[in-house]
């Protein structure tokens, strides 16, 4: 998606371009920069223009990878509409009419050409590939550096999400293991694994997922930190919002976020069924020390395995923020705002997709209460 606006022309240098002196460029004012265009920040920038933002004059949105799609254009390839737990819909414009009903064809394809008929048609004009080096305190504005050019924000949306932030703990002996590892955001395909013993570490979700796959073809072995906790029954929305209600308390008091997921339990769906007739969830308590060949537990038992799958999740990806120092000394940031999207040490940054909006939906939400009070907070509006 091309940049129109004409007072644009030469600010932006493409990838190949050396390097240039930053203290020397001009920085381009805006009142907002979005940093992101994932669900979250798709939703912000949409509610943006509805508040009377124009976008390329009043507000950008940059986005680190070099075509729409967010996270999900990452996504294995065996992850399929029919498998996904769920594509939200973005504001103002389904999902299903893009994705034409094929429940056979890949997220990966599917959500990014979504996202790029959104784009499309809402004019959004997403400046990519445009990666965020440092965001740093400038008085009355925000200096936003990337290798595209600079930019001077009067406040930020950041939606930069999880992606970029694998998690792997740090286990003894984690360097001398002879075998294969890998994490969640390295996996493509199960059949890579055939002939293999796989470690699979984690209880979320995506662990679930791809202890199914790979144990269809593979020998499996599966560990947690803490037992998991399966949801019988429905889920609906009180359960939902209470789940959403925990991380969001956590992030208000300034702690870590947990994920929404360690909150609301695992669905017990016919796949899960299946996987536990199959004998497949036989979990086992956490190891104490990684060996060259395998996994050893505080009891001396060992595990010889091939492979270790780090399905251990992600952090949020907000290391150009550091400069703004956000963390409160326990690593946490302090969260206000009606859905805790403003950073309380810095009204001018909002931070969506982080701790309760991390699920799409939350994404959507969270995206319309940034936009909302962020405008009017910089005197934009007063909607």
């Amino acid at each position: 998606m091309q940049i129109r606006h004409p007072t644009w022309v030469g600010l932006f240098r493409g990838p190949d371009v050396p390097d240039q002196d930053q203290s020397a460029r001009v920085a381009l004012k805006l009142n907002i920069v979005v940093i992101g265009a994932g669900q979250a920040g798709l939703s912000s920038a949409y509610h943006l223009k509805q508040l009377g933002l124009e976008p390329g004059r009043d507000f950008l949105v940059l986005d680190r990878a070099p075509q729409p799609g967010g996270a999900w254009q990452y996504r294995w390839p065996s992850l399929t509409l029919s498998t996904v737990n769920r594509v939200h819909d973005l504001p103002g414009m389904s999902f299903a009419d893009s994705a034409g009903g094929d429940d056979s064809v890949r997220a990966s394809v599917a959500v990014p050409h979504y996202f790029a008929a959104y784009e499309e048609r809402f004019g959004l004009n997403v400046l990519r590939p445009a990666s965020v080096s440092v965001v740093c305190d400038r008085g009355e504005r925000l200096r936003v550096e990337t290798d595209r050019g600079l930019f001077s924000a009067r406040g930020i949306i950041n939606a930069t999400g999880t992606w970029e932030k694998p998690f792997i703990p740090d286990y003894p002996g984690r360097d001398s293991f002879r075998g294969r590892q890998l994490h969640t955001q390295q996996f493509h395909a199960a059949e890579d694994f055939a002939g293999q013993h796989v470690l699979v570490v984690g209880g979320g979700i995506s662990a679930i997922q791809l202890l199914d796959q790979i144990s269809q073809v593979t020998r499996t072995s599966w560990v947690t930190r803490t037992p998991p906790r399966f949801r019988e029954g429905p889920f609906d929305q009180e359960a939902g919002r209470a789940a959403v209600k925990l991380v969001e308390d956590r992030v208000r008091a300034g702690l870590p976020p947990n994920s929404v997921v360690s909150v609301t339990g695992l669905p017990l769906s016919p796949a899960i069924l299946a996987m536990r007739e199959r004998g497949v969830l036989e979990r086992q308590e956490m190891f104490t020390e990684i060996t060259p060949s395998g996994v050893r537990w505080a009891d001396g038992r060992t595990l010889d395995v091939d492979v270790i799958l780090w399905c251990t999740g992600f952090r949020s990806a907000l290391d150009h923020l550091a400069p703004l120092q956000l963390r409160e000394e326990g690593g946490g940031i302090t969260m206000t705002g009606r859905l805790a999207t403003q950073v309380g040490r810095d009204p001018r940054v909002h931070l969506v997709g982080y701790g309760p909006s991390a699920s799409t939906i939350g994404a959507n939400r969270a995206g319309a209460a940034a936009a909302r009070e962020l405008s009017t907070f910089l005197g934009l509006t007063t909607k």
